[in-house]
């Protein structure tokens, strides 16, 4: 009997065999490319599909019918009809920012007759969901905080193998999300379809850029093409389309290439750069420069190196009262802004536009003794805080403010109030995605110096600033946020302990989630720091108001330093003393390959109208004098640049006036 049974199993064995043949997976074990499925192998350009440009690279965009990008599911699936148990899926993309309630899809495997989805990949903000069919439902696997949405290229590898959903984004860390039950080995893709960038419907169609969609049966694709010298970029299997020249139209065609490169040509004025524009290019003949748009503003590619000649007069500028700060920024597609801080509590402050290459009242903000502004973005919130000096009435507490810029009302509105006393500056800085603002205390009351100075950390939750940790500080007056290498740093301007200007200042370090102290330099009335780097080298400047000793004795034509960070030491050690009068600012700029620093003297203990000095970087020499331009207690200086030129602008503790000056250039 058990001879006649293994005769049996052997016979149906041979049958089986001969009627079927060896086993073979039902499709091939390569990768599997979907963007040249769709697109026209002839190199012809076809509606609804235009190759673009962007940071460098190459992608399509799906603009037209969802059904032009669409394919059998049979060209992929050739010896059997089922999805592989095994998997993983490529694909490379980049797209700005999404809205909370809007979301696309990268590719879509739909049912012939029922369109019921078999399988899908959606983005939505923040988030990546890998879609499949279950037993009498639709499981949606999401992964969070993926940070695909920032109109960056990404590479993302989306393994599945078992009961692990594996995802790996531009080569980083691996993260792993394990099912409730193994993916199915049952998913029959008889008469399906693949939709790339749709689901069939107009509704959710992909509006970025899609470089590779690619899905390799069988293994993990992370190892293949990780680790990677352009992790965002990392490639298995690229169009050629997108490697080589762009497809070229037939002469049917209207003679435009889907490769977006169009470039405008102007004699100095700026053409508009948003989303639409990316990857346009700008050539302009005033400046001998090419341009390119990345979606906000334009990028320099090409320009002739341009040398500083001579400094000239642009415009006087008019202000509501004498102005200490100003605060220069760009609202993008709205324009180029400044902040003044004035002083008149009664006329408040005011914010102004460049318009026609001229600054013009924009809007007016109730201050009172502002001493400075900063500006700083939260995701996409804009922010402007300033630091009030007083209080609206004489016995209330000193309050400083933050406010919002509505995109509605084009203005800029109440946020935030916070408490501080005789707050002189606010500076704004990130660490590892997290946003801070440091405010420099000067003193509490009339005669107390020796107050804490406060960090605030934005919190996300409640949309608000945080205290996160205080810092006792000796009359501040300015705060410098730094970073080099992988280590963040601030600095704090220590003016007055209520005796004497000769104090020291300190440089804090991150360390253990607090700023710590590093170093400490002696400073004469500190007003104010400006870190800049020259090539690798890196610099603290400081700006030393008066030297005021415990006798009384006040000198105000004294040396401000600069110092460089000493690799040896790990400390900042005095590289050039330069003389100043009551300094109290320093500005560092870029002209062509030049370096320069301009600073801001105010009183020499006779005169108010002094020269502000520029200074130009010789290497070997240190800065050395070029340009003196007359200034009337001059306060603070800024640099900007226009499509027109470049400029300085200094505002006047003394005077309701302050001077746009061009830098003219050969």
């Amino acid at each position: 009997m058990s001879e006649l049974l293994l005769l049996a199993c052997a016979l149906l064995s041979w049958i089986i065999t001969c009627q079927s043949g060896p086993w073979r997976p039902c499709t091939d074990l390569l990768p599997l490319d979907f963007l040249s499925r769709v697109i026209p192998g002839t190199g012809r350009a076809q509606d609804g599909i235009h190759m673009v440009q962007s940071r460098g690279s190459r992608g399509f965009q799906f603009s037209g019918s969802p059904q032009l990008f669409s394919f059998p599911a049979s060209q992929l699936f050739i010896n059997c009809n089922f999805f592989p148990a095994e998997f993983s899926i490529v694909v490379t993309l980049k797209i700005p920012q999404m809205t909370p309630e809007k979301s696309e899809y990268i590719f879509t495997l739909l049912e012939g007759v029922s369109d019921e989805l078999l399988l899908g990949l959606r983005l939505s903000q923040n988030k990546l969901h890998f879609l499949q069919k279950g037993h009498g439902h639709r499981k949606r696997i999401t992964f969070k905080a993926v940070g695909l949405d920032d109109n960056r290229w990404h590479t993302v590898v989306l393994a599945v193998t078992g009961h692990y959903t594996i995802l790996t984004v531009d080569c980083g860390r691996s993260l792993e999300l394990v099912l409730e039950s193994p993916f199915p080995d049952d998913i029959d893709t008889t008469g399906s379809t693949f939709f790339i960038a749709s689901r069939r419907r107009w509704n959710g169609l992909f509006s970025g850029l899609i470089r590779q969609l690619v899905l390799l049966p069988g293994s993990d694709a992370t190892s293949r093409i990780c680790p990677s010298s352009e992790p965002r970029l990392s490639a298995l299997s690229v169009p050629q389309a997108l490697l080589h020249l762009p497809i070229k139209p037939s002469s049917t065609d209207l003679p435009l290439h889907p490769y977006e490169a169009e470039v405008r040509v102007t004699a100095g004025a700026s053409p508009p750069c948003g989303h639409s524009e990316e990857g346009q290019l700008w050539f302009n003949t005033l400046k001998k420069g090419l341009f390119l748009c990345d979606g906000i503003m334009w990028l320099t590619m090409l320009q002739v190196k341009e040398k500083l000649d001579y400094v000239e007069a642009h415009q006087d500028l008019f202000t509501s009262s004498e102005t200490f700060d100003i605060e220069v920024f760009h609202i993008p597609s709205v324009g180029l802004f400044i902040a003044t801080a004035n002083r008149d509590s009664n006329l408040g402050s005011g914010i102004y536009k460049w318009t026609d290459g001229r600054f013009e009242r924009y809007q007016n903000i109730s201050t009172y003794d502002a001493q400075a502004w900063q500006y700083f973005t939260v995701g996409k919130k804009k922010f402007l805080v300033v630091a009030n000096c007083r209080s609206k009435d004489a016995e209330d507490q000193e309050q400083s403010v933050i406010y919002k810029w509505s995109s509605r009302k084009l203005k800029f509105i109440h946020y935030q109030t916070l408490n501080t006393y005789s707050a002189r500056d606010w500076e704004a800085f990130n660490i590892q995605d997290e946003t801070f603002l440091a405010v420099a205390n000067h003193r509490q009351g009339e005669r107390n110096h020796n107050i804490n100075s406060v960090i605030y950390k934005w919190n996300p939750v409640t949309q608000f600033f945080e205290v996160n940790q205080t810092i006792p500080t000796t009359g501040a007056y300015d705060w410098e946020f730094f970073t080099i290498g992988p280590y963040f740093f601030l600095v704090v301007a220590n003016t007055f302990n209520g005796r004497s200007t000769i104090i020291d200042s300190t440089i804090y370090i991150w360390l253990g989630g607090m700023f710590q102290p590093y170093q400490s330099i002696t400073t004469f009335g500190a007003i104010d720091w400006e870190m800049f780097q020259i090539e690798n080298r890196v610099f603290l400047a400081v700006a030393n108001s008066q030297m005021l000793t415990e006798e009384g004795k006040i000198l105000y034509s004294i040396n401000s330093t600069i110092y460089e960070l000493s690799m040896a030491s790990q400390t900042f050690i005095k590289f050039q003393d330069i003389e100043t009068n009551s300094a109290l600012d320093w500005e560092y700029f870029t002209v062509g390959d030049d370096k320069f620093l301009v600073v801001a003297n105010s009183y020499d203990g006779t005169s108010y109208s002094l020269n502000s000095v520029i200074y130009r970087w010789q290497g070997y020499e240190g800065f050395v004098p070029v340009h003196r331009l007359n200034t009337n207690g001059c306060r603070d200086w800024e640099f900007f640049n226009t499509t027109d030129g470049s400029y300085l602008i200094y505002s006047s503790a003394r005077a309701a006036l302050s001077k746009v000056l061009k830098l003219r250039t050969i």
